[in-house]
């Protein structure tokens, strides 16, 4: 499992584009992948719990990875954060 902390760099924080950029990333991997925010975890496959989350600038997420692809699911979300989901 991989455990990664990500913050949302975005000043409009996770909206309906990077949401669907997430969970769109997120389901060409065959592993479970999760983001967490303080008690709340959610499918990061699902587009509507990932603008549930409510995540704003700055704010401190959670990425939880595991199956057989972890590592590449893992590098290909954060690299969307890091890409500051090409806004």
């Amino acid at each position: 499992m991989i455990e990664k902390e990500l913050e949302v760099p975005t000043r409009a924080g996770i909206h309906a584009r990077p949401a669907s950029m997430i969970s769109q990333t997120a389901s060409k991997y065959k592993s479970d992948i999760t983001l967490k925010k303080e008690n709340m975890c959610i499918n990061a496959k699902s587009i509507m719990g990932v603008i549930t989350l409510g995540a704003t600038f700055r704010t401190k997420l959670i990425l939880l990875v595991s199956g057989e692809d972890e590592e590449e699911a893992a590098s290909e979300i954060e690299k969307l954060f890091k890409n500051r989901f090409e806004e």
